[in-house]
């Protein structure tokens, strides 16, 4: 009774709801796919091969015993098997059946019985060499021309394994790599998720909802308050729709945001997606494109399916210009794919069909590139720019970026951000992490401002190499050489104070290098530029002052002063022969002619050379002045290697027109507040 009652209590038999763990479980019920049939495939192929090999080899015997038997008529065929040095014998059954007494007298014991029940080749026997054996079977036959004839084959036999390996191996390689291939294309590589290459037109969107939280919000973005404000209130309208549709608002359909690499495009897309209460789909422009044809277009159109499902939801486009690209500017780099891919996304953005609740956000780094139709109102209602931060925006970026980082109670955050004058957030971050990990290296318990300042150079100029084997009379040449630098830019009176002048070698190319902490002003009148090309021209000039000779340090200085001067006569119309003319073109549309004539250009390199030599000039009588100041700088160099402001100012006095400066301010209160400098980033490597 106990037993019948257990098994009332336990009916595994009967599970109408197929629960897990039961006896029937779908789940442990045999599953049969692709897979089994060509298991099945190759299991008949290797016994196929093996019943095909499979054949007996017969019984040993030796070559004068077969002439025997060949004397007696009764060979048939012989087969030489060449690569294993053995021939194998054919002989006739029922003559061996009616001659006993015969293959007794020429067999070893027991041998005829055993070759009576044996198919042909009933017998083998080794040679030592298939052409000698061939030469031996002529004469044999030449000897004994009344014998019954017999016929001979060569072949080569491998053995079974290697045979079954050669047959195999071509067919499990295509296998292979078929399965492969259907895997690869139905698991991320063109096929979308599961289903393989049936689902290539799927968008491969990855999709942030309730579920999937992104650990970054507002808090983490810093430096970009303005840009803040557009995407919260984006955030901010999916959240409380009513609070802007009560006053005839609409949502707007896209936000691109713009701005120079490393600037935090991405990073603020990722907050919104941390912030937003909203599905939030995240893609690259890259992921629309494939070779098959009509994918990108199929996968724009998935896109916007699944987001009409999720809606409001936010689709966030990085890298947007990799389909975004202007149509027709240029038919010979003309792609109807990626073309058929961006008119797909014009129209779901703002079509016929278009539905609400859907906010594009877009990031691109080439604006210029995009096409006209893209960045229209109606489709991106507005574009945020992103720039590089200011003094502000780099001390909050320091403040973010300093939180996980065990930093000295004297590090000056502020005084950072003055000597990272055109550092966009990457670089800052990267700063940082450069300066933990030089702390780190020398053994300290905290990073401190020394750290930084490593961090910095090495951010700059590249890694510092102690060790690089410099001459002593390049040494000096390259210490005259940034000391001729530092004078121009300490006795000029628009030239960027100096930060830290150095003769140590970094990167690759870079012998010395001078820094300095530029305003960070958006207009230049002409003094200042041209004071500025005086400023990189003080290392040539030193040279030849100091040298009489001039050496092949100048190269990117050459190249700076260049650019400078051409854009101050054919951008800035900053030269009175060219006039105020403007040759920038900055769609860059005439990349193979020049929109003026031959003798307007050589008339434009005249003038260029012009003011490069007047420059030229001007700095020579100025270092030939402070010569003294010149040579006391470069000495002290050759010594110390680095030479910071301070050091400079005990060496040949404070900077005139920072006396100046203070006396104005002291004359005027109210000019302090509009003179604050804002430093920036320029180097002048030698």
């Amino acid at each position: 009774m106990a037993q019948q009652d257990l098994k009332k209590q336990n009916p595994r038999k009967i599970n109408p709801n197929n629960l897990p763990g039961t006896d029937e479980d779908p789940k442990k019920r045999p599953r049969f796919n692709v897979y089994w049939i060509y298991g099945l495939i190759f299991a008949a192929i290797i016994g196929y091969n093996m019943l095909r090999t499979v054949s007996t080899a017969g019984v040993e015997t030796n070559i004068e015993a077969f002439k025997e038997l060949a004397k007696q008529g009764d060979v048939n065929e012989i087969k030489v098997i060449r690569n294993k040095k053995f021939v194998r014998v054919f002989l006739n059954k029922d003559s061996v059946s009616n001659k006993p007494a015969v293959y007794n007298s020429i067999l070893k014991s027991g041998q005829y019985e055993t070759i009576t029940k044996l198919a042909p080749p009933q017998l083998y026997f080794t040679i030592s060499d298939d052409k000698n054996f061939t030469e031996q079977m002529e004469n044999f036959r030449q000897e004994n021309q009344t014998i019954k004839p017999f016929s001979t084959t060569y072949d080569d036999e491998g053995e079974l394994f290697g045979q079954i390996i050669s047959t195999l191996l071509p067919i499990l390689l295509i296998g292979f790599l078929f399965i492969m291939m259907m895997r690869k294309v139905g698991a991320g590589g063109g096929g979308g998720g599961p289903g393989g290459i049936f689902n290539i037109g799927k968008s491969k969107a990855t999709l942030f909802d309730k579920g999937t939280r992104v650990n970054i919000n507002f808090g983490d973005v810093a430096g970009l308050d303005e840009a803040k404000v557009e995407v919260m209130e984006i955030v901010d309208f999916l959240k409380n729709p009513k609070k802007y549709t009560a006053l005839g608002g609409k949502i707007p359909k896209g936000a691109l945001l713009i701005g120079p690499p490393g600037t935090g495009k991405t990073l603020l897309a990722k907050a919104v997606a941390g912030e937003a209460q909203v599905p939030f789909f995240s893609l690259s422009g890259s992921d629309f494109v494939e070779m098959f044809v009509g994918v990108g277009a199929s996968r724009v159109r998935d896109l916007f399916k699944q987001a009409r499902e999720k809606a409001p939801c936010i689709i966030f486009i990085d890298e947007i210009d990799a389909i975004g690209r202007a149509r027709g500017k240029n038919m010979m780099m003309s792609n109807d794919e990626r073309e058929n891919t961006l008119n797909q996304l014009l129209v779901e953005m703002d079509g016929f069909g278009t539905d609400l609740g859907i906010i594009i956000l877009a990031a691109t780094n080439r604006p210029d590139v995009l096409d006209n139709a893209l960045l229209r109102p109606g489709r991106f209602d507005r574009q945020i720019s992103i720039d590089r931060p200011d003094l502000v925006g780099r001390e909050a970026i320091f403040k973010v970026h300093l939180v996980p980082i065990k930093i000295s109670q004297t590090l000056d955050i502020h005084k950072l951000a003055e000597q990272t004058p055109g550092f966009a957030g990457a670089d800052i971050a990267n700063v940082c992490n450069e300066a933990a990990l030089i702390a780190a290296r020398k053994g300290k318990d905290a990073v401190d401002m020394s750290d930084f300042q490593d961090a910095i150079d090495r951010v700059i100029g590249g890694l510092e190499k102690k060790n690089k084997i410099i001459l002593p009379e390049e040494k000096e040449v390259i210490a005259y050489h940034e000391a001729g630098h530092a004078i121009c830019g300490w006795f000029l009176e628009h030239a960027y104070p100096l930060l830290k002048v150095t003769i140590v070698p970094r990167g690759t190319a870079a012998l010395g290098y001078a820094q300095y902490t530029p305003k960070e002003q958006y207009l230049y009148n002409t003094d200042q530029l041209k004071d500025q090309l005086c400023m990189t021209l003080g290392g040539r000039a030193s040279e030849d002052i100091f040298f009489n000779k001039i050496s092949t340090g100048a190269s990117n200085d050459l190249q700076q002063i260049t650019k400078m001067a051409y854009a101050m006569v054919t951008v800035y119309g900053m030269n009175d022969k060219v006039g105020n003319i403007s040759y920038y073109d900055p769609q860059q549309e005439n990349t193979f002619t020049k929109p003026y004539s031959e003798e307007t250009g050589k008339m434009i390199d005249e003038e260029v050379r012009k003011l490069v030599e007047d420059a030229y000039e001007r700095t020579k009588e100025l270092l030939i002045k402070h010569k003294q100041e010149v040579e006391i700088l470069a000495k002290e160099l050759l010594k110390t290697e680095v030479l910071f402001k301070s050091d400079v100012e005990a060496l040949i006095g404070k900077r005139p027109y920072e006396e100046k400066k203070a006396l104005d301010i002291i004359d005027n209160p109210k000019d302090a507040v509009i003179d604050d400098p804002m430093p920036g980033k320029v180097t002048t490597p030698a």
